[in-house]
C-alpha cells in the first residue's frame, strides 16, 4: 500500500485543481491510497500554535506524517499559490522542529482556466518545499492550461491528449514514492 497525502489548493466544491486530484486519484496504480487534507483551516497563528493547535491541522499533520509522499495540487491566483494552500502548509510544518514535510518525496501539478497553467505557481511551490527538506520529483511536469474545457459536468477529465500525460504521471510518481520510502 502506497499511502499519498493530497494538497487541494483550493476550496471550491467543484475546483478543476479538485477534479485534476480525482481523477490522478482515479489513475493511480492498484494499491495506492489518496488521503485529501483539509485545508479549510484558520489563518495561522503562533500564538495559537503554542497554545490551542487547531484539531484540523493536527489531522493534516497526522495524514502527512504517516504517508509514503505528498501531492501538491494548486492553482494559480495573482500568479502564485493560494493562500489556502500556504496556510495549511505552515500549520502542518509546525511547530518549529516538528516539520511534518522533512523527508517526504512530493509532486506538485496544477490546472488553471488560462493558458499558461500554473507554472508560476508551481514554481514558488517548489521554493517553499525546498525549505522544508521536502525530495522533490522535478520530472515529469503537469501544467494543465484552459482546462475548464478538459472535463465534463461530474469533473471527469475528457480529454485523451491529457488522460495519457495525467497516466504517466501518476505511474511515474507513485513509482518513485515507493523507491523513496
Amino acid at each position: 500500500m502506497t499511502r499519498i497525502a493530497v494538497f487541494v489548493g483550493s476550496l471550491r466544491e467543484e475546483s478543476i485543481n479538485k477534479y485534476l486530484a480525482k481523477n490522478l486519484e482515479r489513475l493511480a496504480p492498484e494499491g495506492t491510497e489518496f488521503n485529501f487534507v483539509n485545508l479549510n483551516l484558520p489563518l495561522f497563528n503562533q500564538d495559537v500554535e503554542a497554545s490551542n493547535y487547531p484539531a484540523d491541522a493536527q489531522a493534516g499533520k497526522d495524514i502527512v506524517e504517516v504517508a509514503d509522499g505528498v501531492l501538491f495540487v494548486t492553482p494559480e491566483y495573482n500568479r502564485s499559490t493560494p493562500g489556502v494552500l500556504k496556510n495549511a502548509i505552515d500549520w502542518i510544518s509546525r511547530p518549529w522542529g516538528s516539520n511534518s514535510f522533512a523527508g517526504k518525496p512530493v509532486g506538485v501539478v496544477g490546472a488553471s482556466v488560462g493558458p499558461v497553467g500554473t507554472a508560476i505557481a508551481q514554481s514558488d511551490m517548489r521554493h517553499i518545499l525546498a525549505f522544508l527538506e521536502t525530495k522533490q520529483m522535478g520530472q515529469p511536469e503537469i501544467y494543465v492550461a484552459n482546462a475548464t474545457e478538459l472535463f465534463d459536468e461530474k469533473g471527469i477529465l475528457t480529454d485523451e491528449r491529457w488522460l495519457k500525460n495525467l497516466q504517466n504521471y501518476i505511474d511515474i510518481f507513485v513509482a518513485w514514492v515507493e523507491k523513496e520510502k
